[in-house]
């Protein structure tokens, strides 16, 4: 069995507009698996957004732990918590967050310097990476032009050529059409096999049930206990949590 990569305990969030207060967040636990593609799956406003980016470093939580990797997570300084997340997450978002004035190699490219590579070796990192995602023949072009499968891709690319042992793509399929979406929820279910990621993807697309080891439910701010995929589907199974 896969060992736990995340675990998070209670975690709890509130935002407030004016006067009105919205608790996203209800004493939430969750966990995800090297290996593994755990899927989060619930109706818009459920919470799923800010788990993800509660449990990724992004968005501190008003009350709960997270541990990633054997560290807990938000008890580490904002400055800390920022290495960690350079260091070992990869991130993969609806929008692509993609920069307009550079190719796709200059893309992964520009995460790479950052994590400390050298200009020759991060881009022949970039190349492979690019290449082993299907692009090879459009590793000179800018995001206008390309497909909104073919960006991401190299939003794709861009989260694994630091080889991150967590991966965390929110919505990645909801600007896509039905073959594109099937490419990406692939290749994100090939880095959990090859690589040993544990990968969270949170969506409400029903097309990528399939291809989930476990499948989390959330609504109103909570979460049921992690099911495996194949008892999502009603064949008798147990959790893995």
């Amino acid at each position: 069995m896969s060992t736990v990569a995340l675990e998070a305990r209670g975690l709890s969030k509130t935002y407030q507009t004016g006067k009105t207060r919205q608790q996203v967040l209800r004493e939430v636990d969750f966990s995800a698996r090297h290996g593994e593609v755990t899927m989060v799956m619930g109706p818009s406003g459920s919470g799923k957004s800010t788990l993800i980016a509660v449990m990724s470093g992004l968005l501190r939580p008003d009350g709960g732990a997270v541990r990633a990797l054997g560290e807990d997570l938000w008890t580490l300084k904002d400055r800390a918590v920022d290495r960690f997340r350079l260091a070992h997450c990869g991130y993969i978002f609806q929008g692509f967050n993609l920069f307009p004035a550079l190719d796709a190699i200059g893309q992964v490219v520009h995460v790479l310097r950052h994590c400390g590579l050298g200009a020759a070796a991060a881009r022949d990192r970039a190349v492979e990476t690019l290449e082993a995602v299907g692009l090879g023949a459009h590793l000179a072009k800018k995001p206008a032009e390309l497909s909104g499968g073919e960006k991401q891709r190299v939003a794709i690319a861009r989260a694994l050529a630091k080889a991150p042992s967590l991966i965390f793509a929110d919505e990645p399929t909801s600007a896509l059409d039905s073959s594109n979406g099937q490419v990406v929820i692939s290749l994100l279910h090939r880095a959990a096999q090859q690589r040993n990621a544990a990968v969270v993807v949170v969506t409400h697309d029903p097309r990528l049930e399939a291809h989930a080891d476990r499948i989390v439910h959330m609504e109103d701010g909570r979460i049921s206990p992690p099911a495996t995929a194949a008892a999502a589907h009603g064949a008798p199974s147990p959790s893995r949590n």
